[in-house]
């Protein structure tokens, strides 16, 4: 293990004095979404309640959540060559992201997806959703063999599974090779190679993701997460060698597992819940940034269970990631002691 990588995964403040630097390859998807009261039955015809379009993807939702936490950011992938695919790239690019190695496919459509939002009148929005991966799905190896090249400017790679598999392998292979940190955001659930996930310094999945990678149900009582099935699931992966799992538990909060640590961090409910869609990719973009800045695991948990948190607060996928200034005001007005706000300041630089 280089240096580097030492110094990035134990979280030093030493690790980095500069903004950190981050590489995402993933996916972009135009979001098309209709608010409802309720969702329909099957055969059943409802009227909405309004209807929008918003830039997101797994792949571009961290980006930007990333870059709008101070975090140096480059985004590669492909989109489209039509309206939409232009409107992704544009929604990147205004977050201050490098879209340089962005590829535009003319033969294939931008992908979308397809956002039912349920406004609960039980209070707490829901959601349904369908992507059509179109562009996404059309990344071919040799297109991203110039990112070996790269690699060592970069403090951690970020990955999703809504591009090739093979990409997400090839890019670990290079990753793995150079001693650059891999952070694959294990969504949505597809089998994973013992060769990928040996690759990895940290992977995160929702509680259902984790429970399909590993076949270990993470059981709940009253809200609360069982913290012996989260520790069950956690070492079927760090058998395989995964150095880092984190697991998103919805209302039960996140926690993070290695050989050395457990950390279990509640949710944060100080905000009205109106559109969970990126609440996940906020956390992984922010979770990221913050260990890449010097925060240790238990602060870059905390620091994203925040950012997290006020992404469910706003509606559309990346409309409602939230921006440094947004994440400190928060922290701010709950008092909360576990992050190092000094850490913050190379965030702003």
């Amino acid at each position: 293990m280089t240096l580097k990588r030492t110094l990035i995964q134990s979280g030093r403040k030493e690790a980095n004095l500069r903004r950190p630097r981050i590489l995402v390859v993933g996916s972009f998807v135009m979001d098309l979404i209709v608010t409802t009261e309720f969702f329909p039955c099957s055969g059943e015809t409802v009227l909405g309640k309004s209807f929008r379009t918003a830039a997101g993807g797994k792949g571009a939702n961290q980006a930007v959540q990333a870059s709008r936490l101070g975090a140096e950011v480059k985004m590669s992938g492909k989109v489209g060559n039509d309206e939409f695919g232009k409107t992704l790239i544009a929604s990147c690019k205004s977050s201050g992201i490098d879209v340089e190695s962005v590829a535009v496919d003319d033969l294939v459509s931008s992908a979308v997806g397809d956002v039912i939002l349920e406004e609960s009148r039980g209070g707490g929005a829901k959601n349904r959703i369908i992507v059509v991966p179109g562009a996404n799905m059309t990344i071919r190896v040799e297109e991203i063999a110039f990112i070996e090249r790269i690699l060592e400017r970069y403090d951690m790679v970020m990955l999703q599974l809504e591009i090739p598999m093979a990409i997400n392998e090839q890019i670990a292979r290079y990753a793995a090779e150079k001693g650059v940190p891999v952070m694959l955001n294990s969504a949505p659930s597809a089998p994973l190679s013992d060769e990928l996930l040996g690759c990895l310094a940290y992977i995160c999945p929702n509680e259902h993701e984790a429970e399909a990678i590993t076949g270990v149900a993470i059981r709940k009582n009253d809200g609360e997460a069982n913290k012996d099935d989260i520790y069950s699931m956690a070492e079927v992966l760090l058998k395989k060698g995964v150095e880092n799992v984190l697991v998103t538990l919805g209302s039960g909060g996140a926690a993070l597992v290695n050989r050395d640590e457990f950390f279990l961090q509640p949710c944060i409910d100080v905000v009205e819940v109106k559109d969970p869609t990126a609440a996940g990719d906020s956390f992984v973009g922010s979770f990221v940034t913050g260990v890449c800045a010097g925060m240790d695991h238990e602060q870059a948990l905390v620091f994203a269970s925040y950012a997290a948190t006020l992404a469910v607060s706003k509606t559309g996928a990346q409309p409602s990631l939230p921006y440094l200034t947004e994440v400190i005001d928060l922290l701010v007005r709950e008092g909360e002691q576990r992050v190092d706000f000094q850490l913050l300041e190379i965030l702003k630089r």
